[in-house]
């Protein structure tokens, strides 16, 4: 698969539900394990519903896959939260110096 094949594939798309129930639509951008640990990660974009403005958020998820099953874990530790953000930092720019 070429990097020009890649810039084309169908986002993958979550559903998570809100406080009230309602599921939102959101766009994972990127899933990584951060080293020297066996837990697994995803950061989703909010999808722009129409008339809205475009969310800049990005979130972060700790989930584990139990078959089709998606399991979402909030990240509420401080210390495990700033390796998951220096690790995504870190992929996010690696990932653009590779298109420059």
């Amino acid at each position: 698969m070429t990097k020009d094949d890649m810039q084309y594939e169908e986002p993958e798309i979550i559903y998570i539900p809100d406080d009230d129930g309602n599921e939102e639509e959101f766009e994972v951008i990127m899933r990584f394990e951060v080293d020297g640990s066996d837990q697994k990660y995803m950061m989703v974009l909010p999808l722009q519903v129409e008339g809205e403005e475009e969310s800049e958020e990005v979130y972060a998820f700790r989930y584990e896959e139990d078959g089709d099953d998606l399991k979402l874990y909030t990240i509420e530790d401080e210390e495990e939260w700033n390796m998951v953000e220096e690790t995504f930092n870190t992929l996010l720019s690696e990932l653009e110096e590779d298109e420059d």
